[in-house]
């Protein structure tokens, strides 16, 4: 029979100097309880705790031995991003505002459906792709989020509608999207790690098939997100030319929209079960043509593929107007027609500023404030 060795004899550390448990894989988990003398059975035990229960204090964990869990609590924290508000729009649609230990600020959303909801996620502070249709790329980018705040946001979810254990049933909380402030793919090494833990079925056990990530077109990450990751794919492409790209979605400049095609055409996890999804927010005169839908189904032909179709979403001062219902129905009907699903996305969480593109006015005020 293996012995289980827990020998720790190691003065207890300023909180400051704890390591934060949040946000390391499981191999730096064990790691870290290595360094110490405890076995990999105590970081399999302790990771069941935090991602599974949701517990926030080591005093919880009662399948550990009460000196074991005090020698844990001088050496570790288990840390949650501070909620610096909370809203619910008219349509149940919720917001937090998340503080950070620098004390910036980050947002995520749930977007609750009649069987379903899904919890977008933010990956950095601000914005660096300056999409002109954007509210939160008008924010500066300060810094990208670390496993830990990433994570911690869907915590603070689970924690706001009480969904531990990880197996609660029924459970509101059941897809993620990477849709939230900043792109993604420029934060990549974080949210891949911040994803695996999610996706760790010991833990928060999400399935990859359930995750979305969006990403605005850095082409030279994607191979890696199919490869490495298998969740499902996001491109928000927003126009069918490059010369009306390079002005609303900035980053099509670098990478434009053939290379960005050719990187979804051969993407791993791209298949008729799983397909790519294309956003396109509908901006009145400017991309929402007969033409326009025309040519966006003549590009993507031969992706396993849908296009999502967003009313665009206006804040104060912006330089564009949603398309009308008309043209918007007409757009999808040719789309359809060519034999794509082309579901219009309600705008959710407008009142509360939550809905696509909108982040940025909460956080902002938020921080000028502190």
């Amino acid at each position: 029979m293996a012995t289980i060795v827990d020998s720790v004899a190691e003065p207890p550390l300023e909180e400051a100097e704890r390591t934060d448990l949040v946000g390391l894989s499981r191999a730096e988990m064990t790691a870290a309880f290595a360094a110490l003398g405890l076995s990999p059975f105590r970081a399999k035990q302790v990771w069941h705790w935090i991602y599974h229960h949701g517990v926030r204090e080591f005093s919880a964990m009662s399948t550990l031995a009460r000196d074991l869990r005090r020698r844990l609590d001088e050496r570790f924290v288990i840390s949650r991003p501070q909620v610096a508000s909370e809203q619910t729009a008219a349509d149940r649609t919720r917001k937090w505002l998340v503080s950070f230990s620098d004390r910036n600020l980050a947002e995520a959303v749930h977007i609750p459906e009649e069987d379903r909801g899904a919890v977008c996620l933010s990956s950095q502070v601000g914005c660096t792709l300056t999409c002109r249709f954007c509210h939160t790329g008008k924010q500066r980018l300060v810094r990208n989020l670390t496993p830990a705040e990433i994570v911690g946001q869907f915590m603070v979810a689970r924690d706001s509608y009480g969904e531990w254990p990880s197996s609660h049933e029924p459970r509101r909380l059941t897809h993620i999207v990477m849709m939230g402030m900043g792109e993604p793919l420029y934060n990549y090494d974080n949210v891949a790690q911040a994803l695996r833990i999610i996706m760790d079925e010991e833990g928060i056990n999400v399935s990859r098939r359930r995750i979305t990530l969006s990403t605005a077109g850095v082409v030279p990450e994607i191979p890696r997100v199919g490869a490495e990751l298998g969740v499902q794919l996001a491109i928000s492409l927003h126009a069918v030319t490059d010369e009306l790209r390079d002005r609303i979605v900035p980053l099509n400049r670098k990478y434009p929209i053939a290379e960005l095609l050719d990187a979804c055409r051969a993407y791993p996890a791209a298949r008729n079960s799983r397909r790519i999804t294309f956003e396109y927010v509908m901006l009145r005169g400017v991309n929402d043509s007969p033409a326009d839908a025309r040519e966006l189904t003549r590009l993507i032909r031969g992706i396993p593929a849908k296009i999502n179709l967003i009313p665009f979403n206006p804040w104060p001062g912006a330089p564009f107007e949603c398309s009308g219902n008309r043209a918007i129905a007409a757009f999808a009907e040719i789309v359809n027609r060519a034999g794509y699903s082309s579901p219009v996305r309600t705008p959710r969480g407008r009142d509360i500023l939550a809905a696509c593109g909108q982040l940025r006015t909460a956080s902002e005020r938020e921080r000028r404030r502190a």
